[in-house]
């Protein structure tokens, strides 16, 4: 059974010493968080961090953020990226399904590119919810499963060359149901599109590999076709079309049952 492991990810950030080469999260993480109050002074733990790109720009937010991967790499990585940005987050190298953290620690969790990795995730989702302090927030940031790239992923998972050994996809209501079960009402979900699309990242890391090229991160827009995908996503942002057509999803939920006021941002 194919799983992903720590060797993985530690191939995976040895081999990208550039960061800024590797795609961000294009700040919606660090906006979907902030939207849900001032972070100064906080304590933030991102979870399987990769580059700590998000929790660096939380720290610019006043925040006090926590890095905790299992991938020493990876966490090289994430000093680097402080370093240049002039911060100082705490650098923790654990298991995510054991945080070294008491219960109640933390005013939010969040990770992104992470669960789909747990072939059972509510052990994971169960952990980061005893580490939140009461009405703490959580944030999970996942691929989306009507998407191209699901099908491409999985062909390579198939034939043993997916960069990451094994992964899943979610939809935005077995995501919700997910975080309900862990212990946390859902307060908000989101998505974004592929921006540049699959076709041209495809493109832009075969070129990489076979050192034939090195396009840029994002291609000039085009005159005519840019306008009107964006048009597109703005009237759809939001709906069921949104939620099945973007790329990843997520959902912030907070700590304790449901109250009567409660409804999703």
């Amino acid at each position: 059974m194919r799983t992903s492991t720590e060797a993985h990810w530690t191939r995976f950030w040895k081999e990208r010493e550039d960061i800024d080469a590797v795609y961000p999260t294009d700040g919606r993480v660090v906006e979907q968080i902030l939207g849900q109050g001032p972070v100064g002074g906080r304590r933030v733990l991102e979870v399987g961090a990769g580059s700590g790109r998000d929790s660096v720009a939380l720290a610019a937010e006043g925040a006090v953020p926590f890095i905790l991967d299992y991938s020493m790499a990876s966490l090289e990585t994430a000093r680097r990226v402080a370093r240049r940005h002039g911060v100082s987050p705490h650098l923790v190298r654990a298991d995510a399904l054991r945080l070294p953290f008491r219960d109640g620690a933390f005013d939010a969790i969040f990770h992104q590119g992470l669960l789909e990795h747990f072939r059972d995730p509510m052990p994971l989702l169960r952990e980061n919810v005893r580490a939140l302090a009461p009405d703490g927030l959580l944030l999970v940031d996942v691929p989306q499963r009507f998407h191209l790239y699901t099908l491409l992923k999985h062909a390579m998972i198939a034939t043993g060359t997916w960069f990451a050994g094994w992964e899943t996809e979610f939809t935005i209501g077995q995501l919700e149901g997910l975080l309900r079960r862990a212990g946390v009402r859902i307060v908000h979900r989101y998505g974004a599109w592929m921006v540049p699309g699959l076709f041209y990242r495809s493109l832009r890391a075969l070129l990489l590999k076979t050192k034939v090229a090195r396009l840029p991160l994002y291609p000039r827009p085009l005159p005519l076709l840019s306008p009107l995908l964006t048009r597109w996503r703005q009237l759809w942002d939001g709906t069921s079309v949104g939620f099945h057509t973007y790329f990843v999803i997520g959902a912030l939920g907070r700590k304790g049952p449901p109250r009567s006021d409660a409804s999703l941002g």
